[in-house]
C-alpha cells in the first residue's frame, strides 16, 4: 500500500513539473512577437529555413578586383594579356586566360582553377598535386597505437 502511494505521489509530482515546464515555455512563446514575413509562412508549412546567418556559403567565391588585377598582371607578364589591368573579369581577361592555359598544357576553359593559378605563380604549391595535409594534432592521433595491451584495473 505504501509503495503504491509513493508511486502515485511521484507520478503526480512528475506530471506537475512537466506541466509547469510546458506552461512556462508556452508563456515565453506567447510573449515573443510573431513573424509575418514569407519566410515565417514557409516555416509554418514545414519548409526548412535557415535561422543561422553565420552559415558558411557553399561554392567558390568570385575573386576581388585586387586579385583580378594581380591575375591580369601575371597574364600580361606572360604575354597572354595585352590590356591594362583593371580589376574586371571581362572578355579580354577570359580570352587571355584561355590563351595562357592552352600554351601551358592546361584545360583551355578560360576559367580560373588551382592549376592555372599555380602555373601563374599565384596559387598554392601543392594545389592539385597532393592530398591535403592533416594538422599535427589530428595526424598524430591517427597513427598512435598502444604499445602494450590495455589491462583492467583491479
Amino acid at each position: 500500500m505504501r509503495v503504491q502511494k509513493a508511486t502515485n505521489l511521484a507520478l503526480t509530482l512528475l506530471l506537475a513539473a512537466g506541466l509547469g515546464v510546458f506552461a512556462s515555455s508556452a508563456q515565453a512563446q506567447a510573449a515573443t512577437p510573431k513573424k509575418t514575413s514569407s519566410k515565417a509562412a514557409g516555416a509554418s508549412r514545414g519548409k526548412r529555413t535557415s535561422r543561422r546567418s553565420s552559415r558558411r556559403e557553399r561554392g567558390q567565391k568570385a575573386p576581388t578586383p585586387e586579385r583580378i588585377s594581380e591575375i591580369q598582371q601575371a597574364l600580361a607578364k606572360d604575354g597572354s594579356f595585352t590590356g591594362k589591368p583593371n580589376g574586371k573579369w571581362d572578355a579580354s581577361t577570359i580570352e587571355a586566360t584561355r590563351k595562357f592555359q592552352e600554351a601551358h598544357g592546361l584545360n583551355p576553359s578560360g576559367k580560373l582553377d588551382a592549376k592555372t593559378l599555380q602555373q601563374l605563380g599565384l596559387g598554392s604549391q601543392t594545389a592539385g598535386v597532393a592530398p591535403p595535409i592533416l594538422p599535427v594534432s589530428a595526424s598524430s592521433l591517427q597513427n598512435t597505437t598502444p604499445t602494450q595491451p590495455l589491462r583492467r584495473q583491479q
